[in-house]
């Protein structure tokens, strides 16, 4: 089989920060509060303080492995340098397979924001956004980071707006006070608020493609997350001083409307679908660049390690991504997709942690403790999601375990 061709690094700094932001500045701002402030009540900013700390750990570990790995398939490949193939291949099933429920779920809010209308059409538009995005990811990596600034510039001008409304109206409620919620409460909340953190990964997994990878990754993953931390903890504050996010499901568009500025609805229904379409464009991305390394080491078909000639994207992962996308947003809900990727995606970071702390000290960044903190956050925060999506990702995990070991028995008993 002939070599196939690397990928183009073409991605600078501030490419890199943008995708980062784009993929945790997404519809999670938009729509995480109302599961959130069920599971916690009162105590929703006590989630988001743990979902935060567990995420800058996951990043430090994550920047710290891109550093010395700076090739395409993030805790894939850190997970096999590091602790052996097996949990390379767990970090990388788990990425697919959470991320691509992360598709569903932002093709979905997207479709729910732009087009509130019959289900049906929500699911078509849905579709069409996945086609569409899959194109234009198709073309190359520089135009997937232009259309990410465009669409983050977008986003962030709409909260920005929201921010100033809510902080400058009158607030309808004091702050409430932390009674009657409980620490599972503030672990769920902080399991689900973390959906909406898990971005950083897109900047590591596309490490082939960044100029000065092992100065440029760190640096982009520590700017991307300090800026999403920054912009959820104002939206959290500002929604708790207006009203009770665990009320409705859209909980900007209302608390827009509870200080009397009704006429910003339409524009934060607007910033919520550019804010969905920039997450969804940064996880095809990723996404199909972790596939490429998993086919690439014969752990998916060799048929998705193919990198278009012309725009040296891995365009083969990329279609079948859009497909699987694609039935995705036309049969399950929206709950369903959020609480299994999360899972998935804790699953990842905690294989990420144990790797970074393998390293030795010439490689390392940060101290162990912070490798042990996100590793213990991680399962911690996976185990209080909701039971019914943690026991559908983690039989699928088995399910992939158990193939791959019989693929590998049938491989050795033919080499024998």
């Amino acid at each position: 089989m002939a070599a196939q061709p690397g990928l183009a690094r073409r991605l600078g700094l501030g490419d890199a920060v943008v995708i980062g932001v784009g993929s945790m500045v997404g519809a999670g701002v938009f729509a995480v509060w109302a599961p959130a402030a069920q599971a916690a009540g009162a105590g929703l900013l006590i989630g988001l303080v743990i979902a935060a700390v567990v995420a800058y750990c996951n990043a430090v570990s994550s920047a710290q492995l891109a550093a010395v790995y700076p090739v395409s398939g993030g805790t894939y490949v850190y997970g096999r340098e590091r602790l052996g193939e097996w949990w390379g291949f767990a970090a990388g099933w788990c990425f697919v397979i959470g991320k691509t429920a992360s598709c569903a779920a932002m093709a979905l809010t997207f479709a729910t924001y732009a087009v509130p209308g019959a289900e049906w059409l929500r699911r078509l538009i849905a579709l069409l956004a996945v086609a569409g995005l899959a194109a234009v990811n198709y073309r190359g990596v520089t135009r997937t980071a232009r259309l990410t600034r465009v669409l983050v510039t977008c986003t962030l001008a709409v909260l920005a707006l929201v921010l100033v409304l809510l902080f400058t109206g009158e607030p309808h409620r004091e702050l409430p006070a932390l009674t009657g919620t409980s620490p599972y409460g503030f672990l769920q909340a902080a399991g689900l608020l973390f959906f909406a953190f898990a971005g950083y990964a897109r900047i590591a997994t596309m490490g082939e493609e960044v100029r000065d990878p092992a100065k440029t990754i760190p640096r982009a993953i520590g700017i991307a997350l300090l800026l999403a931390i920054g912009i959820y903890f104002l939206v959290g504050v500002a929604l708790l001083r207006v009203l009770d996010p665990a009320t409705t499901t859209a909980p900007l568009a209302a608390a827009v409307d509870a200080v009397g500025a009704a006429w910003a609805v339409p524009v934060v229904r607007i910033g919520a679908a550019l804010a969905s379409l920039g997450a969804l464009l940064a996880l095809i991305a990723g996404i199909g660049r972790t596939s490429l390394a998993m086919a690439r080491n014969h752990d998916l078909p060799a048929w998705l390690a193919a990198v278009h000639p012309r725009y040296q994207v891995p365009h083969h992962a990329e279609i079948a991504l859009a497909v699987v996308v694609g039935i995705l947003v036309l049969t399950t809900d929206l709950r369903g997709v959020i609480g299994f990727s999360s899972f998935g995606v804790l699953l990842y970071y905690a294989i990420a942690n144990a790797a970074a702390f393998t390293q030795p000290a010439d490689q390392r960044r940060w101290p162990r403790a912070v490798n042990v903190i996100g590793l213990v956050g991680c399962v911690v925060l996976a185990v209080t999601l909701p039971w019914t999506s943690a026991v559908v990702a983690a039989a699928l995990l088995a399910v992939a375990l158990l193939v791959r070991r019989l693929r590998k028995g049938r491989a050795g008993s033919a080499r024998s």
